[in-house]
């Protein structure tokens, strides 16, 4: 029987094929410091908490590192363990990463990939350099019909030593990106790397956020651990950046998180199988892309699968999902993350976790957002219509009107608005009626926001008479009679065939040319 032949393609396909986001080379790298980190403190060699990554980027060098100051790897074992591939001694549902292959995502962008580690006691330092260049290139001479196997290439590029170190106790794994693509600049971007850190990575919730404990109080009720590790990019800790203000583009506010609330999916053995938090708002509208931290994200082990939408497609609206804050953390086992890490791989339990948050996602959370919205547009007529009255009521004082019957009309508008008002208001009342579980504490929130008395549903078809008969050319005293009567039929002229904002500014004008 010939012998199985794994062409040089195939280690295209795991760095440069694997992944579509440059980005996602440090969360491999991270995803691997934590096992080590978990395995370090599992064997005493850190207390928990001691575990620590740093990240450090210099763009002038075009290099990365990343560093972790877990197990390392011993030197008899150094070798062996990165030279093969998708061989890890990983263990699905104990560990973050299993497959063995997240380490060759950095040969895609750089010219050289450097691991270096050192084991407590050893007091050696073993060495990995891969030449991500001749790696590239050999990759596309076997395109163009110079055939190399896998293994051939990966000899071609590896090369390992070792030193003596004195500092016997040192213990870490490095990976170093040497050599940064131009075309992969943002690697080197920190503003841009902190963000993506600030969702994807197992960090803690940063101080300001209001809830962070009060998710961690539920956590520990489901006897939940949140993994979280002290993670530092450029000497400055990574926290994730939730906040309470939700705001538009030009930075003003349109609403905040009040409170958050839980959910718990349990197996039907009665275990949890996945749970998450949710921000409450007003739910005025769907929170703008400008807020990092919008939608339902999803984890497992306190580590983003996928994007931002990843959970999306469980809405029966594809807006859905861009109303909320929150996080699903995914605790079953058997939801085991894809090569990727873009969602998890095909099996029953992957379908019952989308039957658990289908459902409550397309009932309770659906209604949440939908109702929500209702019950703001009904809020804002109900104030249109207040704001309405109110400038009839002014302009009538003022005189500000320009003849009997443009007064007759703007009442008619003010009435109309009314109704508008007064259908909103029955709205409000059945939907609060019918509201219960998270959307009665939404409506209790939204309700105190609009402290206001009902509106009236008495009808009124004609204007109240003025308490004084004020004619708006009557400020033009110095014309004659005629003279005012001839300009109060051009002002009702302009008031017919124009809107209110345009009438009223052109007017203004026609009485400051006259005055």
């Amino acid at each position: 029987m010939e012998e199985y032949v794994f062409g040089a393609n195939i280690i295209e396909n795991l760095t440069t094929g694997m992944y579509q986001d440059s980005k996602v080379i440090y969360r491999e790298y991270i995803q691997n410091s934590c096992d080590q980190i978990d395995k370090a403190v599992a064997e005493g060699l850190l207390h928990e908490g001691e575990g620590k990554i740093e990240i450090w980027l210099d763009f002038g060098q075009r290099t990365i590192s990343i560093e972790d100051n877990a197990t390392g790897i011993p030197a008899s074992e150094f070798e062996r363990t990165l030279s093969n591939i998708a061989d890890s001694d990983k263990q699905i549902g104990k560990d973050k990463g299993f497959r063995g292959i997240g380490r060759l995502c950095g040969l895609a962008y750089c010219k050289e990939l450097v691991f270096t580690s050192s084991v407590k006691g050893e007091g050696t330092i073993s060495m990995m350099r891969c030449d991500a260049e001749t790696m590239r290139k050999l990759i596309d001479d076997n395109s163009r019909g110079k055939k190399r196997t896998a293994s051939e290439v990966l000899r071609a590029i590896n090369k390992f030593e070792s030193k003596k170190t004195k500092d016997i106790n040192a213990h870490f794994f490095k990976v170093e990106l040497i050599g940064i693509n131009k075309e992969n600049e943002d690697l080197l971007d920190t503003k841009k790397i902190r963000e993506y850190l600030s969702f994807v990575a197992p960090v803690p919730y940063q101080n300001t956020f209001h809830y962070r404990e009060k998710i961690k109080k539920h956590a520990k009720e489901i006897a939940y651990h949140i993994d979280e590790y002290s993670i530092t990019l450029d000497g400055e800790p990574v926290f994730k950046k939730y906040f309470t203000i939700l705001k538009k583009a030009d930075n003003s506010k349109i609403d905040d998180i009040f409170d958050v609330v839980f959910k718990d999916f349990r197996a039907e053995d009665g275990n949890i199988f996945a749970w998450m938090w949710v921000g409450l708002t007003q739910f005025k509208q769907a929170i703008p892309k400008m807020n990092q931290m919008r939608g339902l994200r999803l984890r497992k082990d306190n580590i983003q699968i996928g994007s931002e939408d990843a959970l999306q497609r469980l809405f029966k609206e594809d807006r859905g999902n861009s109303y909320f804050v929150g996080e699903v953390f995914a605790v079953a086992k058997d939801l085991i993350p894809n090569s990727q890490r873009d969602y998890f791989n095909e099996n029953p339990y992957r379908a019952y976790f989308e039957k658990l948050l289908g459902r409550f996602f397309n009932e309770e959370l659906h209604k949440i957002y939908y109702d929500g919205s209702s019950v703001n547009s009904a809020y804002k007529k109900i104030d249109a219509f207040k704001a309405k009255e109110a400038e009839f009521f002014e302009k009538d004082k003022k005189g500000s009107f320009v003849s009997e019957e443009h007064r007759t009309t703007e009442y008619g508008k003010v009435q109309d608005a009314k109704k508008q008002a007064v259908d909103a208001q029955s709205k409000i009342v059945k939907t609060k009626e019918n509201a219960d579980g998270i959307f009665a504490k939404v409506i209790e929130r939204i309700e105190k926001e609009h402290p206001q008395e009902p509106v009236s549903t008495t009808p009124s078809a004609d204007p109240p008479k003025p308490a004084r008969r004020v004619r708006r050319t009557d400020k033009l005293s110095t014309y004659s009679k005629n003279e005012r009567k001839l300009i109060s039929k051009i002002f009702d002229i302009i008031v017919l065939t124009t809107d209110s904002k345009t009438a009223e500014m052109i007017i203004s004008k026609i009485e400051d040319g006259l005055s």
